[in-house]
């Protein structure tokens, strides 16, 4: 149980919050939200001691055990990754080296005997004997095969240094967890793992997620940091974000009579609390939902940009023919083999594969960036494609302000014309005339966004389109997505953006093609096609 009391932090003569009094307690997940810039990263460094407050405090139930997931990927580079997952739990560890160490002693003494026997007993307690066991099935979970385990840390790529210190954060079931963003860099797979453990997590779980469907699958509350104050609702992120949605809905009838908002807000809360049956925690969340005052409900600040896709001319029949697609990297890595598909009218299809940079030749040869090997592809005569890479620092390397840097992919290139673009994505005032060298990865992102709508294209390839942006950009391109008239083909690490936009799966595996005309959900969830997939990546 983690218990905060009136607290507050101050930088410069601006809070970013106060007055702040929550109790997070046993067997519930808290989902932290808000707007970039708002607080959330540092609310959970307040908690770990990580920084220290401007005044209030922070109280965990007495011997409770902390674990945080570290954001240093380097930090443990010169352990073994067993050992770095073993250093989650940090009394046992120093329990298990200081144990060692005696026995290690050439001058075993009477008083090293005593004290030996001392540590086995609180070893024992903290069940220290399957500690390795516990540790390696963590890393086996999360996606880290066995070999890796005995390795150093500095041997590891970046993605799986991430599931190692995800595994050390887990390790030994902490009583108090705080996790910032847990599912970046984890591919599909292991996020469901992750989603499926920390569903039966019983002790106190903080959680900062751009992932709306992890949010929904874990959580119980939502932690919203908004108006400078953090407050408290019951439910997932769908829940808060739909009764925000409501509420700013309600507040623009100006002719709405408060009972009538009420009622309006209570039978939505009704229908929703009959939606989280299938929940673990649904008999719960139901009482607490019924608990909620509507009162507090309230519009968000947040901004949500205006992204609009307006195709100039609809798609004929003909979208994309690929036929014999082969591709190998500089290393020598085969990508693609022999890859081939036919893309119909009115397709939205995910492209999947556990290695990204799959996804990505087949997106840059598609757009005539990167030559195949083998193979071709044939667009329609009908077809205008507009194409969101996933790496796109090259784009930003000049020190042309937004407006120049805009105008290079418009035919109207006035002010006037490109402010508006730049304003839908939330560009306003002397903002256009920021470099674009000295952008954030999100606002890199949202150009790119500006510079896709520009196209007018009716059919969209995007390779990861939620990577750096926000909640609020998220929600606002999957909703444009969902009505979009023509194709998308794309790859992406987020379940609700994919489950909520395509009708298609094709997954590239080392032995060829899944391809279903079906749901994501429907594709993870068929026995048959996951025995595929089995036998297809063995």
């Amino acid at each position: 149980m983690i218990t905060v009391s009136n607290l507050a932090i101050q930088f410069g003569k601006r809070f970013l919050f106060q007055d702040v009094n929550l109790k997070f307690t046993p067997g519930n997940c808290y989902g932290i939200i808000g707007a970039n810039g708002a607080g959330k990263s540092t609310f959970l460094r307040l908690i770990s001691g990580d920084l220290d407050s401007t005044r209030g405090s922070v109280v965990m139930g007495p011997g409770e055990r902390l674990s945080v997931l570290r954001q240093d990927h380097n930090a443990f580079d010169n352990f073994k990754v067993l050992d770095t997952v073993l250093m989650g739990h940090e009394q046992l560890w120093k329990i298990g080296k200081e144990k060692d160490e005696l026995y290690a002693k050439e001058d075993f003494s009477e008083a090293d005997g005593i004290r030996a026997s001392e540590l086995e007993e609180q070893f024992a307690e903290m069940d220290g004997w399957n500690a390795e066991s516990d540790a390696a099935m963590l890393l086996s979970g999360l996606g880290v095969s066995e070999d890796l385990h005995h390795k150093q840390m500095i041997d590891l790529n970046g993605k799986e240094k991430v599931k190692v210190l995800l595994a050390q954060a887990l390790f030994g079931k902490p009583d108090n967890l705080l996790l910032d963003e847990p599912t970046n860099d984890l591919d599909l797979e292991t996020v469901r793992w992750l989603e499926n453990y920390l569903a039966n997590f019983d002790s106190t779980l903080l959680v900062v997620s751009h992932d709306r469907h992890f949010l929904d699958s874990i959580c119980t509350h939502i932690v919203d940091i908004d108006f400078g104050k953090i407050q408290l609702f019951a439910g997932n992120y769908t829940f808060w974000y739909q009764s925000s949605q409501l509420a700013l809905r309600q507040q623009s009838a100006q002719n709405k009579k408060a009972e009538e908002k009420k009622k309006e807000l209570l039978e939505f809360i009704q229908r929703f609390s009959a939606n989280v049956a299938k929940s673990r925690q649904a008999t719960s969340r139901r009482k607490m939902l019924e608990k909620l005052n509507v009162d507090e409900i309230q519009p968000s600040t947040r901004r949500y940009p205006g992204i609009i896709f307006t195709p100039e001319r609809e798609t004929g029949n003909t979208i994309l023919n690929v036929t014999g697609l082969s591709k190998k990297s500089e290393d020598g890595t085969q990508l693609l083999n022999n890859v081939s598909f036919t893309i119909e009218k009115d397709e939205k299809v995910v492209f999947l594969a556990r290695n990204p940079l799959v996804t990505t030749a087949l997106f840059e040869i598609l757009s005539d960036n990167q030559k195949a090997d083998e193979g071709h592809y044939k667009w329609g005569v009908t077809i205008t494609n507009a194409y969101l890479p996933m790496e796109n620092s090259h784009f930003f390397e000049s020190k042309q302000t937004l407006v120049e840097w805009l105008s290079m992919y418009s035919a109207d290139t006035s002010e006037s014309f490109l402010r508006g673009y730049l304003g839908k994505m939330l560009f306003s005032g002397e903002d256009i005339y920021k470099k674009v060298n000295v952008l954030s990865g999100g606002e890199k992102m949202r150009c790119m966004i500006a510079r896709m709508m520009l196209r007018n294209a009716n059919v969209m390839m995007l390779d990861n389109p939620t990577n750096h942006l926000d909640l609020e950009t998220i929600q606002a391109f999957n909703n444009t997505l969902m009505n979009f008239p023509g194709n998308i083909l794309m790859s992406s690490h987020d379940h609700e953006f994919i489950n909520t936009v395509c009708n298609r799966v094709i997954e590239i595996t080392p032995k060829g093609t899944i391809d279903k005309l079906i749901s994501y959900d429907d594709y993870i969830n068929d026995e048959t096609i996951s025995e595929l997939r089995r036998e297809m990546y063995s």
